[in-house]
């Protein structure tokens, strides 16, 4: 799934439905030794990649292994839970990168939140796993900190719009653009050329598949 590219990321602390592609650019900026970068992604093919506690374990561990405070930050949280014995809780994982990101001695930190859609939103009492996550991610932008860069990507799912746009994001959508679409058209275009049994269907078949997929596909 392509969810699309990128803006400058030093005009905001948050941005919306960009890509995951922009972790090439941020990489350039982090090989200065000027900043760091955490990426996450929601994977819908792994359960333990689909909720709040595995983001923030992610998360947690980049962060802390690039700094001695931050691995002071992690050691704290290990020993208090037994030296590993005991597993922590939500609320002692949410509030270690907290801790590591509010320390004095912090650069920039890029923080890559990508396809939040791929977490589920179908059930869970009293919140589903999307809706902790959302939570999560709007704690982090209210943390307010100068040096923070957080994006997040996404399909424009209303409930996830309902919760980011009010943050005033420096969003941007790309699945009305004209490169997006063409790109999808040339995919779908190469895998029903290529698929075994559509080889003997006649040229108009083929190019009507084409056409229904690709208007379909929504520029995503």
């Amino acid at each position: 799934m392509v969810r699309n590219y990128l803006i400058d990321f030093q005009l905001t602390k948050l941005i919306f439905f960009p890509s995951s592609s922009i972790i090439t650019d941020v990489q350039g900026i982090c090989a200065t030794g000027l900043a760091s970068l955490a990426y996450y992604y929601f994977d819908f093919k792994e359960i333990a990649k689909q909720d709040r506690r595995g983001l923030l374990s992610c998360i947690l561990i980049q962060l802390c292994t690039r700094s001695h405070s931050g691995y002071d930050v992690l050691s704290r949280l290990h020993a208090t839970h037994d030296n590993g014995l005991r597993q922590p809780s939500d609320p002692d994982l949410i509030r270690c990168p907290k801790d590591v990101l509010t320390l004095p001695d912090q650069g920039k930190v890029y923080i890559i939140v990508d396809a939040v859609d791929e977490c589920p939103n179908s059930s869970g009492f009293p919140k589903t796993a999307r809706e902790k996550v959302l939570d999560l991610l709007e704690e982090i932008v209210h943390l307010d900190l100068p040096n923070l860069r957080l994006c997040i990507t996404s399909r424009p799912e209303i409930d996830i719009k309902n919760v980011l746009e009010p943050l005033n994001p420096h969003r941007m959508s790309l699945h009305d653009e004209n490169g997006q679409k063409k790109d999808i058209l040339e995919f779908i275009r190469t895998v029903v050329f290529a698929d075994r049994k559509m080889r003997r269907w006649r040229l108009e078949d083929k190019q009507l598949v084409i056409d229904i997929l690709s208007a379909k596909a929504d520029g995503m």
